[in-house]
């Protein structure tokens, strides 16, 4: 897996990155219900605060979005992994 920059993905295809996720995912919000064009504007500024990141998985083909926290860890494990074959 690796981490797509966000000025290498166009609006088009980052809208439907968001989206899908959003779709997918599923969050809860709490007692007040938030639209969905503010939960993809929240998305979209977690992306460009960087605490969430772009990821393209070669072996599935697709893009996914990770909290920096998930992929990190995830390099780790891939790291050992790697290691560990050696």
């Amino acid at each position: 897996m690796i981490e797509i920059p966000l000025a290498r993905i166009s609006d088009d295809i980052l809208n439907a990155i968001i989206e899908d996720f959003i779709a997918r995912e599923g969050t809860d919000y709490g007692s007040s219900e938030v639209g969905f064009e503010t939960k993809v504007q929240q998305v979209i500024s977690q992306i460009e605060r960087g605490d969430v990141v772009i990821t393209f998985d070669p072996e599935t083909e697709s893009c996914n979005l990770l909290t920096k926290h998930q992929f990190q860890r995830f390099q780790q494990e891939q790291r050992l992994q790697q290691e560990q074959q050696s």
